[in-house]
């Protein structure tokens, strides 16, 4: 398969303001490769530009929009007539279980991780078909291939990402645009401690289980980036990233359906929303 050549094309990256997506921007725009950044955060997004150099443009849209993602990825191709490369890095997380969550808060974790997801990704379609050669980069997760308790709306979201991404990549096998995800684990980012729980929960609590959850992760954000970029530079079908994302592939390729039983102790501070503080 051929490389992708990124330098001199535009790449576009949602969830850019931040975390992943705002370490993969600063990686590339040094390599002259052309950025199109959208983030719901405005302020985020300008503090980011002030950083780069090179062609940017940048795209202030809520991904769970429908009409207003058509309006921008039109915008998009308006600034940027060479697209070959699209990173979908928003999202976000959810702590609480199904007890303490509400419909309407797991809705809203689907909407963000989901349908922000296909809806960015059917908006430039078009435009990667015309490339002579294009990847989409679709960020699943660890739990993606294992659903630990305590992240039921998060894990639900990205398996369905999972499934997009594979299916998608199915229907265009004899196009000129390939589709990957990556699951990334252990990436120090931030997202768990700045994530949502349920309304339920006292915060302490959550605080506790984010804290916990975060303690276990060991992936510096700017390898994790550098991985991604090479995956999508490949145009890999499936990358994992990070040490602990490696070692649930294999436990869930051993134990399907007894992988918890590995998992259940090292995680059990991160998964308690259900413990009061002493």
């Amino acid at each position: 398969m051929t490389r992708l050549a990124l330098t001199g094309s535009t790449t576009v990256i949602t969830g850019a303001a931040s975390g992943m997506g705002a370490e993969i921007a600063r990686l590339l725009a040094p390599r002259g490769v052309h950025l199109a950044l959208l983030d719901h955060n405005a302020e985020a997004l300008a503090a980011l530009v002030s950083e780069l150099d090179g062609t940017v443009t940048t795209h202030v849209v809520d991904l769970r929009d429908d009409e207003a993602v058509l309006a921008t990825a039109r915008l998009v191709q308006e600034s940027h007539p060479r697209i070959n490369a699209l990173l979908t890095c928003a999202g976000s997380s959810m702590l609480g279980t199904l007890d303490q969550l509400t419909m309407e808060e797991m809705r809203w974790l689907v909407d963000v991780n989901l349908w922000g997801t296909v809806s960015i990704t059917k908006a430039l379609l078009p435009a990667l078909r015309a490339a002579p050669a294009a990847h989409i980069t679709h960020f699943a997760s660890v739990y993606a291939m294992a659903a630990p308790a305590g992240r039921i709306p998060y894990s639900m979201s990205k398996f369905a990402v999972r499934g997009f991404s594979e299916a998608l990549r199915h229907e265009l096998e004899d196009s000129s645009v390939t589709v990957g995800a990556v699951y990334p684990a252990g990436v120090r980012t931030g997202i768990i401690l700045h994530g949502r729980y349920a309304a339920a929960l006292d915060p302490a609590v959550a605080a506790r289980a984010a804290k916990a959850q975060a303690a276990m992760y060991h992936t510096e954000p700017a390898d994790a980036a550098a991985q991604i970029i090479r995956a999508t530079e490949r145009r890999r079908a499936r990358t994992m990233v990070g040490r602990e994302a490696r070692l649930i592939d294999v436990l869930v390729r051993l134990s399907p359906s007894g992988y918890w039983r590995a998992m259940r102790r090292p995680l059990r501070e991160a998964v308690d929303t259900t413990t009061p503080l002493r």
